[in-house]
């Protein structure tokens, strides 16, 4: 059953956490969809949830569904902000999008500690330093 689904590769789109703005003591982060292909995408549905542990419990935030609609071919968007609390926890943003009636989905996952200043890079097309899964 499975292996009669047609393999449909995500490429050349990326979800990065972007450090938007710091002051003294407090760093904002954003999550950003980066659409790197030369076209547009259609229906972008992310959903986003993080889980690990913390201070010895198991801990799991809420699930979030965002629908970003279509995301032109070489631009960005932000998908939701990002509290540093939950850096120490996995974060999984599952994508899903059309492109010419197929659709495509795939699962970036941000390991715990993962995003931090050694790790940062600018980020395409946001422009902004970040931490980016391809």
């Amino acid at each position: 059953m499975k292996k009669d689904l047609p393999e449909n590769i995500v490429e050349d789109v990326a979800i990065a956490v972007v450090l938007i703005s710091e002051s003294p003591g407090v760093k904002n982060w954003t999550v950003y969809l980066v659409n790197l292909k030369n076209q547009l995408i259609n229906n972008v549905l992310i959903s986003s949830k993080g889980y690990g542990e913390k201070d010895g419990k198991q801990v799991k935030t809420s699930v979030l569904r965002h629908f970003l609609g279509d995301i032109n071919a070489a631009s960005c968007s932000a998908i939701e902000a990002i509290d540093p609390e939950v850096f120490g926890l996995t974060n999984e943003y599952w994508l899903s999008y059309y492109i010419d009636g197929v659709i495509y989905d795939k699962k970036f996952i941000f390991l715990p500690e993962s995003i931090v200043d050694e790790n940062l890079i600018r980020i395409p097309l946001v422009n902004m330093p970040g931490v980016m899964i391809k």
